[in-house]
């Protein structure tokens, strides 16, 4: 059985801006098969960013379908998310989809899956992939004790993840807001 493990997105808002970063690594069993993959979409006329992990195939579906979402509610982040959310879970052929999707705005992100789940995060920082933990872990020690901003704070957090997690790369594409 092939395995495909791809994929380290992470958002942060810090004073009014936020920046979201991936990594480019797409690895196939033991093989890297991509280094430079781009995992970040801007929507909504640049207001919107959104990152995800998962089957490629099932990432896009789910982000066409969150697009339609957003453009429906004029943008609204949260109503934009739970209405994806409710439908992810209950469409017969949406709910056997494999990703997760991360969605920031200016002021707000949540973490969305095929579950049901619309998590806004207790601090403003998220992450989801393989190395996801990882670069949250970095990004929240960088948060606290530094007077980085967004776009730095991801940027470096994700390059620390990358030294420890053998499915990222150093070969970050951050996206701001």
């Amino acid at each position: 059985m092939t395995t495909i493990r791809s994929t380290t997105i992470l958002a942060v808002l810090k004073n009014g801006r936020g920046t979201m970063a991936c990594d480019g690594q797409v690895t196939m069993n033991e093989a890297v098969i991509k280094g430079s993959a781009q995992k970040i979409r801007t929507l909504y006329e640049g207001e919107v960013l959104a990152g995800f992990a998962g089957a490629g195939a099932d990432c896009l579906t789910l982000l066409e379908r969150f697009e339609e979402r957003l453009n429906q509610f004029s943008g609204n982040l949260a109503r934009a998310s739970i209405e994806l959310a409710k439908l992810w879970r209950t469409d017969k052929i949406l709910r056997h989809l494999d990703a997760l999707l991360l969605v920031m705005d200016r002021n707000q992100m949540y973490l969305l899956s095929g579950r049901g789940d619309v998590i806004e995060p207790d601090e403003p920082i998220a992450a989801i992939g393989s190395g996801g933990n990882f670069a949250l872990a970095a990004a929240r020690a960088l948060y606290r004790h530094t007077d980085l901003d967004a776009e730095n704070i991801a940027r470096h957090a994700l390059g620390i993840a990358s030294e420890i997690c053998v499915y990222t790369n150093n070969a970050i594409i951050t996206e701001s807001l």
